[in-house]
């Protein structure tokens, strides 16, 4: 993930001073291009930088290098090269399929999920001063991301889709085996409680066999001189027979 934000760095310097403007261009994946010889493309087009603005540049790119290297830390540098190679040829599979150009604006896309999905609770300071947790920031990205294509669904379902692909195939198994745990976890919970009798009380009386629900305000205790454990209202308390063990005798 370093030598790519290093790299997005150094296009876009190159770009800067370029007075033609036609570097961007040469770098940008094009598959009509492509199948006349400039292969460069099928690599180059992720090193293109995700804004013009120099301050915004810096601030993803930081980004993107702390969720890829938290990534790569995690996994080992082997699986994260394999996760990023399958998001580019995501991203080279929707270009060809929709016949335009395309750039690595979302592929990062999915670094993004993947950082949210293994540290959902990781705190970001949106705009510097913001705290937000990744799983919030995820689903806005999300939701950003839908409303941007509401006016092409099909274009952004492929395109997204393909940026993704890699979050598909090394989440998809494990989310819907969450969501099936989780359906069941649900239902037996719901039996369970469904099994529990709703009238459960605390203290009942030997005697008159009021509860608390009765009357929240009495008060029970357990009397000394029965056998066992037999509560009692304070109406009762000094006024019942005792309860005796062995000859089942009542005393006054």
């Amino acid at each position: 993930m370093m030598y790519i934000t290093i790299m997005n760095g150094v296009v876009f310097i190159l770009s800067y001073v370029d007075e033609s403007h036609m570097f961007m261009d040469k770098l940008t994946l094009i598959p009509q291009l492509v199948m006349k010889g400039e292969v460069w493309r099928l690599i180059t087009f992720i090193f293109i930088p995700p804004s013009t603005s120099v301050f915004w540049l810096l601030f993803t790119l930081y980004f993107y290098y702390m969720i890829g290297a938290s990534l790569e830390h995690e996994w080992g540098s082997f699986k994260f090269n394999i996760y990023y190679l399958v998001g580019v040829l995501g991203t080279i599979a929707s270009a060809f399929l929709l016949k335009g150009a395309s750039t690595g604006m979302y592929l990062n896309l999915s670094l993004i999920f993947a950082f949210s999905y293994l540290f959902p609770n990781y705190e970001i300071l949106l705009f510097f001063f913001i705290p937000l947790k990744m799983k919030y920031f995820s689903i806005f990205y999300a939701v950003f991301l839908v409303y941007s294509f509401l006016g092409a669904p099909v274009y952004g379902l492929i395109t997204v889709g393909g940026s993704v692909l890699n979050f598909v195939l090394f989440f998809g198994k494990d989310i819907i085996l969450r969501i099936t745990t989780g359906r069941k976890a649900y239902y037996n919970r719901r039996k369970f409680d469904a099994k529990i009798p709703k009238d459960i009380t605390i203290h009942k009386c030997e005697v008159c066999g009021r509860t608390e629900k009765d009357d929240p305000k009495l008060e029970f205790r357990y009397c000394v001189d029965c056998d066992g454990d037999h509560e009692y209202c304070m109406e009762h308390l000094y006024t019942h027979k005792h309860i005796k063990s062995g000859d089942n005798r009542h005393e006054d």
